[in-house]
């Protein structure tokens, strides 16, 4: 009798332990880029005197926000288990259209590049659904097109927004005052944008679906869930974000480029993934992305703060950065 209490009580307290691992990990994969943003933020309080000023908060949280638009489309589109390589090529075409457009007046040129992105955000998702494409093939294909038709169209220059187009100019641009510095309207953009998605996320049916067609979507089509649309969806709201990003960016410039956005697609992924969101899909935070963007603008503007780290080894940093994050995650969910 002695001996099978001894077993018992060993067998559970294994399990205590393999419970309370567990719970740690989960810990860190949804806290560990804030603790990590914390920690990045008091070193470069106390090494750059210049860092904590509200000029250069207010810089960086301006130069992320467009990127923070891209990386929540991408957060819906990875918890499904997917991926969109196109949204750097659709924000291009989205600025371009809204540029073409400015001189209609804000409605007109804000419509014009989040529906055209939309559409083609909603072209990925048909054939990812309906043809049952890898979405990296598919994506990759609309991303080479979205380009070539952005620089067709352009005859790969730049499309100037007319000088009297002062209030397309001004969402990009203006601030609403909130003491000595003002928020940038792009802060304010980015900043409704993740509640909103957060809130869809969280509480929605839809949301739910996202989740759970991640987390195992053959089990997700025998529970009667609409894969199909939901697929669709995440795949147009990741093109509509990627458009408001475009039309944003061309208002900030002043101009559509043609090659603006060559490599978000890459930054918003590391965003994504920096912030916990499993690659697999299935587990991940709308929040966390946000704090993900953060972590990843805030290392950069330390880069350029320090002066002597270079373009390309700031490429070369980026790519280990978000190497090292893949790894960890990958261990933390085999030791889950």
């Amino acid at each position: 009798m002695a001996q099978v209490g001894t077993t018992t009580v060993g067998g559970a307290g294994s399990a205590l332990g393999r419970s309370a691992r567990a719970r740690a990990v989960s810990l860190i994969q949804r806290a560990g880029a804030l603790v990590a943003l914390a920690l990045v933020c008091g070193f470069a309080a106390y090494r750059y005197p210049q860092f904590m000023t509200g000029a250069n908060l207010t810089n960086v949280l301006r130069q992320n926000s467009m990127l923070g638009l891209v990386a929540l489309g991408m957060t819906f589109v990875i918890l499904t288990g997917g991926i969109d390589l196109s949204v750097g090529s659709l924000l291009a075409v989205a600025g371009v259209a809204a540029a073409h457009f400015a001189g209609r007046g804000l409605p007109v040129a804000l419509l014009a590049g989040v529906v055209l992105a939309g559409v083609l955000g909603f072209v990925n998702g048909v054939v990812i659904a309906r043809a049952r494409i890898q979405p990296f093939i598919v994506t990759l294909a609309m991303m080479i097109a979205a380009r070539g038709l952005a620089l067709v169209v352009t005859n790969e220059q730049t499309i100037r927004v007319d000088r009297a187009a002062q209030g397309f100019t001004d969402l990009g641009r203006s601030e609403i005052g909130l003491g000595p510095v003002g928020l940038p309207v792009p802060v304010l953009i980015l900043v409704v944008a993740y509640a909103v998605g957060w809130l869809v996320l969280n509480h929605t049916r839809f949301g739910r679906h996202v989740y759970s067609i991640g987390d195992n979507g053959e089990a997700a089509r025998l529970m009667g869930l609409n894969v199909r649309r939901v697929t669709v969806g995440v795949y147009t709201l990741s093109g509509l974000l990627a458009g408001l990003a475009g039309v944003m960016l061309a208002s900030r410039l002043g101009a559509g480029q043609p090659v603006a956005g060559q490599g978000w697609e890459l930054d918003a992924i590391a965003a994504v993934v920096v912030g916990g969101t499993l690659l697999t899909g299935g587990k991940g935070s709308a929040a966390f992305t946000l704090v993900g963007v953060l972590l990843l603008g805030v290392i950069f503007n330390i880069f350029n703060l320090e002066g002597s780290v270079t373009p390309w080894w700031q490429q070369v940093l980026r790519g280990v950065i978000l190497l090292a994050v893949v790894v960890v995650q990958s261990r933390l969910g085999r030791g889950k």
